[in-house]
């Protein structure tokens, strides 16, 4: 099992449809599994670009 580096959580609100009834909803953030050091992490979309951005530079 891959460990959470992540403190990203589900964005919640509500779906609004043209009568204005509100349900439930939740957005969740992008994880991906990521090998580091043979080691794998989860950890979102936009951190994995940040860590590629950094290392290849």
């Amino acid at each position: 099992m891959a460990k959470k580096v992540t403190n990203k959580k589900p964005l919640v609100g509500n779906r609004r449809s043209h009568s204005l009834r509100a349900t439930r909803h939740a957005q969740k953030p992008n994880l991906q599994i990521v090998t580091i050091n043979g080691k794998k992490v989860r950890m979102s979309a936009r951190e994995k670009r940040t860590l590629n951005k950094l290392l290849n530079v």
